[in-house]
């Protein structure tokens, strides 16, 4: 869930036009928290944190009773129970949330093939071609909600618009467990009472920025010449947030028809100066993708390293491995040589990520090289098992752990 402002205003009716409308957000609410409290029904109606027990690693998630004491998801955990020391910390069990979203996304499945899964609890589809079976799209949305509600058993918030950057933000203002329908005629009126910090893009320095020349809100940003909005945040920025805030998102949904990359990327509120705070972050990157690889019967064989500035430049960079491998220790060396090639940009990173492609199934019967021991991914993959039994917190890499006196983890938010 995204951590970027929201506008009261924006949560009425827009109108009931939805005949240019095919795109739908779906987006569960508080996902990893919402699946725990089916398996804790105890728990309901009490501030629940998902994350690093002990003080350790970050928030994944938060129940809204959490959410209302200020804790968000990437908060580090001590934060968060200083803000709100009467939650119930329960450990990440990613296996668990990956089984409840496949029921999730089988269902979205049903009424589309043009769906593109965005992470392990948000998609888009496109319903043009879903119409004539199943009705308009705010018919589809209802459907959706009611479906997943009562096959699954979690709440999803749904927002419909002509484009997908819309009906993400209809989504985010649909929250908790509702539906926001944005006639595509209603668009800019929607986008014009959104502060500038709701915007794809717009972090807390960007919305500074802005604010010192007088744009607050996605109006006044709209109607922003887009050469001083270069003056002020760049080329590349100004031309992006200047389409945006005038509906502008040709992006069509993307089907995904199987997988060929197992990656994990983190936005961050506020950018990234650190260095080792970086390194930290892919090395749990890292350590991410290669237990997906492992729980998925994979190996990759290409790695790649995926960094955006506050000038939001994306820069990737990648390597080809001698031979595929399910194990972070290769994949984070790839990706530490990477990331010590590449140069701070100004004002930070906004966004880190690690991905692996070249993807072949572990029983193909990829030859060991003649040094390899065959014993070295032992470690990792009898972690595996631990935590599968005793849930994601309970081992780590030492260097992911917070150190005493610290001020907090050293790794950023999930992708």
């Amino acid at each position: 869930m995204s951590r970027a402002p929201r506008a009261d205003a924006a949560r009425r009716s827009w109108g009931e036009d939805d005949s240019a409308t095919p795109i739908l957000h779906v987006d569960m609410d508080a996902f990893f928290a919402s699946v725990e409290l089916l398996e804790h029904p105890e728990l309901s109606g009490r501030p629940v944190i998902v994350g690093g027990r002990d003080g350790r690693g970050v928030v994944s998630a938060a129940s809204y009773e959490a959410r209302a004491f200020g804790v968000s998801s990437a908060m580090p955990m001590n934060e968060a129970l200083r803000r709100c020391p009467q939650a119930v910390v329960l450990p990440v069990r990613h296996g668990l949330y990956s089984a409840v979203s496949r029921d999730v996304m089988s269902i979205l499945g049903e009424v589309t093939p043009v769906l593109e899964r965005v992470s392990v609890d948000e998609a888009f589809l496109d319903v043009s071609g879903a119409r004539r079976r199943m009705g308009s799209p705010v018919a589809i949305g209802h459907w959706i909600r009611r479906e997943v509600r009562g096959r699954v058993g979690v709440p999803a918030s749904v927002g419909i618009a002509a484009t997908k950057f819309v009906a993400k933000l209809a989504s985010a203002h649909a929250k908790p467990d509702g539906l926001l329908l944005i006639p595509a005629d209603a668009t800019q009126a929607f986008l014009n009472v959104l502060p500038v910090g709701a915007m794809w893009g717009v972090g807390e320095k960007s919305a500074e920025a802005l604010g010192r020349w007088g744009i607050k809100d996605v109006r006044q940003l709209a109607a922003t010449d887009v050469r001083r909005l270069e003056r002020i945040l760049g080329p590349a920025a100004a031309r992006h947030l200047h389409d945006l805030s005038h509906g502008i998102d040709p992006r069509p949904v993307t089907a995904q028809r199987e997988e060929k990359s197992v990656g994990t990327e983190s936005t961050f509120f506020d950018n990234i100066t650190d260095r080792e705070h970086a390194r930290r972050v892919l090395l749990d990157q890292s350590h991410q993708c290669a237990a997906r690889l492992r729980a998925g019967g994979l190996r990759g064989k290409v790695v790649v390293l995926k960094a955006r500035g506050a000038d939001f430049k994306t820069v990737t960079r990648s390597r080809t491995m001698a031979a595929p491998t399910d194990l972070a220790r290769d994949l984070f060396a790839v990706v530490e040589d990477l990331f010590t090639a590449l140069p701070t940009p100004g004002g930070g990173f906004r966004l880190l990520g690690v991905r692996v492609e070249g993807l072949s199934r572990a029983g193909d019967g990829v030859q060991l090289l003649l040094d390899e021991d065959p014993r070295r991914g032992a470690p990792e993959r009898t972690a595996d098992a631990v935590r599968r039994r005793w849930g994601t917190s309970a081992l780590a890499p030492a260097s992911l752990l917070a150190r005493p006196g610290s001020a907090g983890p050293a790794v950023g938010p999930e992708g």
